[in-house]
């Protein structure tokens, strides 16, 4: 009888210490993926992301070089991580077909013909991920919908709060992401018409100029405070009621004169004649005024910058909407300022430029 309580006895007990084994186990298999890595944000020694389903620890000072076992060695591997997707913190799988020979820009997730995402950890022209893999890293993702690559774009514009941050990383905090998509109320066909492609490629266009007039979202206000008091049109019926300076540029449009701010705010409905600095005070009325130029104004183009990315005219035709002074070699640099950074975002988003770049 002793003998027989006594292996009852040592039965429980080790009954026992496997029950508390295994949960230590299952919570050791099942680590918490930390945030997810960010290809634009600085890591010093010491800071963590998660990425392809790993948790990884930054040596030493490093940007832009995605977590992996190699490279400059500046990544330490912690093991697999669950919760997340890893994989630069992608949760959505609706990304772009990879085309051979387009621009990729650093951060851009492609779906290859065998059904799996990669990320450009290198700008690249069109390199095949599963051959050049310096350029690019396999890509984890699950569920649907956005494109995003920030955990789940509710926004329903095709370009992501994280995109957007990583196009315009020095950009003026007036200038936010959710003023823009609160403007695109106004204007439900900006960067919704036409086929997945044309819709990056229109939002890519829109911002590309946006950032070429702003120095990247950084100036609010025309800096060229001696243009101020030209902005007036007097001949105007209503004239200037807000001051002789007060329709300088302004927004991510820059909009300026009397009769642009009379016409945008009727468009609109805000009283921008008598109010015109609420263009540099409430972001999403900054927002709507770029794009009601975007969706209303022609310029010298004959056709909105809307309708000339719907259309298939081109990102050149956008910038003689814009400014056309600057066309027909009247200043290829700025030309060539604007199409450089149309190729950077649509790098980011995944898509080709199209034909028709220049004016």
């Amino acid at each position: 009888m002793k003998r027989n309580r006594l292996l009852i006895l040592l039965a429980v007990i080790g009954l026992g210490l496997a029950g508390a084994v295994a949960p230590m186990l299952a919570s050791e298999a099942a680590a918490a993926c930390v945030t997810p890595y960010n290809n634009s944000a600085v890591y010093t020694g010491g800071m963590t992301a998660s990425y392809n389903s790993h948790n990884w620890t930054a040596k030493w000072w490093t940007q832009g070089e995605s977590p992996s076992t190699g490279g400059s060695g500046v990544w330490q591997d912690n093991g697999s991580c669950g919760g997340g997707s890893g994989g630069g913190g992608g949760t959505t799988c609706d990304y772009p077909a990879w085309v051979a020979g387009q621009y990729y820009a650093v951060g851009a997730i492609v779906r290859y013909t065998n059904g799996q995402f990669y990320q450009a950890t290198h700008e690249n022209p069109g390199y095949d991920p599963i051959i050049s893999t310096w350029f690019w890293s396999p890509y984890t993702c699950t569920g649907g919908g956005g494109g995003d690559t920030g955990g789940g774009n509710t926004s329903g514009f095709v370009v992501t709060e994280a995109q957007f941050n990583s196009m315009f990383p020095g950009r003026n905090g007036f200038y936010t992401y959710a003023g823009l998509v609160d403007a695109m109320k106004k204007y439900p066909a900006f960067a919704t018409s036409g086929s997945d492609a044309v819709k990056r490629q229109e939002a890519a266009a829109f911002l590309a100029n946006v950032g070429h007039e702003t120095g990247g979202l950084v100036y609010i206000d025309e800096i060229n405070t001696a243009n101020w008091p030209h902005y007036c049109d007097t001949s105007q019926p209503y004239g200037c009621p807000a001051g002789q300076s007060a329709y300088h540029g302004r927004g991510p449009i820059q909009l300026s004169w009397n009769f642009n701010y009379y016409a945008a705010g009727n468009a609109l409905g805000v009283d921008l004649l008598n109010n015109p600095n609420l263009v540099a005070t409430n972001s999403s009325i900054s927002w709507q005024t770029g794009l009601w130029y975007w969706m209303t104004g022609t310029g010298a183009a004959g056709t909105t910058s809307h309708n000339a990315m719907v259309n298939g005219q081109g990102f050149g035709t956008t910038i003689r909407a814009i400014n056309s002074i600057e066309c027909n070699g009247g200043n290829p640099a700025q030309v060539q300022s604007r199409v450089n950074l149309y190729t950077q975002f649509t790098g980011i988003l995944g898509v080709s430029t199209g034909g028709n770049l220049t004016c």
